[in-house]
């Protein structure tokens, strides 16, 4: 165990403060109401293409959107990585089409990320816009702000984590970008954000003992599940426990169904799974196939489950039911899902004593991505 007290980092102030967070990030995007209007009446239509771009935690939002802005008539949607961009922008955009490309970032400052932005531009010229969703005022992306096919968006300076995992950051830059391509609707949005936020309080006060003590637990590995937009929480979740406890617990992520077909042999008595089970009934009934599959084939050392509501799984038994208590179902409910993988993430950080802060013992990951060449 770690002699650190995990109260007193960087990495603990930024999972907890999130609620409040997520009240100011609505506050910045509806005061900006006219300006996200105007710039998506002037660039926005049916036939543009929208390329969410991040490079790693920023690069799972554009997975979650693809799932979530469709029901918002949202359709012609990308999520392509800025680090697939940088070595095959070619292949990724096309001169004569049109598009927005939505760079998500929390530093700004990424080589992936200029270079997006600049591949971009010399293919598409007059017929790419760009929207910089960053948490850092003072970012070179920012600074690349300075023409009129150009929406920046800077979050609140809270957002900018100073931990080596994202948290604030992920969650406030997805928010963002939901709020962001539902313009219309926006002012009608604050009561919703109120009630994803005291879900978050909730969960928070009635789950976070119990999921230091699965921390804690002598698992090896992990495995995250999630189907449509729950599985890039998945994918993030994933990330926040491998690198949180430095590639010591080696995670996985899949959807229920892709999950059989192979990666399923990754399990053993040293896993630990979590099942992020869909609002959607029908869809429910295949993850629930996989857990009684999964139980019935190798039960694995602890199984935690997330949900939007109580779900029961006959003769399953799970170490903890992660579901808010409070408060209506929101469209943006999918956000919660995530604070499972930060808090095992933190948690088993401080068991295996390292700092979250910078858990990176031999300096392998950092904070923003060091030693890549632009060619």
């Amino acid at each position: 165990m770690s002699s650190i007290d995990s109260s007193l980092t960087h990495t603990h102030r930024e999972i907890f403060q999130q609620p409040a967070i997520w009240r100011e990030t609505y506050k910045c995007i509806s005061e900006k109401e006219k300006e996200i209007s105007s710039f998506l009446s002037i660039y926005c239509d049916n036939d543009v293409t929208i390329i969410f771009a991040g490079a790693g935690t920023s690069s799972f939002i554009g997975n979650i959107l693809t799932f979530i802005l469709p029901k918002h008539h949202l359709y012609n949607i990308k999520s392509v990585s800025t680090t697939d961009i940088t070595t095959h922008a070619p292949v990724i955009f096309q001169k004569e089409k049109r598009y927005i490309l939505v760079s998500l970032a929390r530093s700004g400052n990424s080589p992936e990320s200029i270079a997006a932005v600049d591949l971009a531009n010399s293919i598409c010229g007059e017929n790419i816009a760009h929207i910089y969703i960053t948490c850092n005022a003072k970012g070179k992306l920012v600074k690349k702000a300075e023409h009129k096919n150009v929406l920046s968006l800077v979050l609140p300076p809270e957002t900018n984590d100073k931990g080596l995992a994202m948290t604030s950051s992920f969650t406030s830059m997805l928010l963002a970008s939901a709020l962001i391509f539902d313009m219309p609707n926006v002012k009608a949005k604050e009561f919703l954000i109120d009630a994803l936020s005291e879900k978050a309080e909730g969960m928070f006060a009635e789950y976070k003992d119990k999921t230091a003590e699965i921390a804690s637990r002598n698992f090896e590995r992990a495995v995250f599940l999630g189907s449509g937009e729950e599985k890039g929480i998945a994918e993030e979740c994933h990330l926040k426990l491998q690198e949180l406890t430095d590639g010591k617990i080696i995670c996985l992520f899949d959807s229920f169904l892709g999950f059989r077909h192979g990666p399923k042999a990754a399990l053993n008595e040293k896993t630990l799974l979590v099942y992020l089970f869909s609002e959607d009934d029908n869809v429910f009934q295949y993850e629930r196939d996989l857990v009684i599959q999964i139980n019935q084939q190798q039960k694995p050392m602890a199984q935690i489950y997330v949900a939007h509501k109580k779900r029961k799984i006959e003769n399953i038994v799970f170490d903890m039911e992660m579901i808010p208590k409070t408060q209506a179902q929101t469209e943006y409910d999918v956000i919660l899902y995530v604070l499972v993988g930060q808090m095992l993430g933190m948690f088993k950080s401080m068991e295996l004593g390292l700092n979250p802060d910078n858990p990176s013992v031999n300096g392998k990951i950092a904070r923003v991505v060091e030693g890549v060449t632009i060619y």
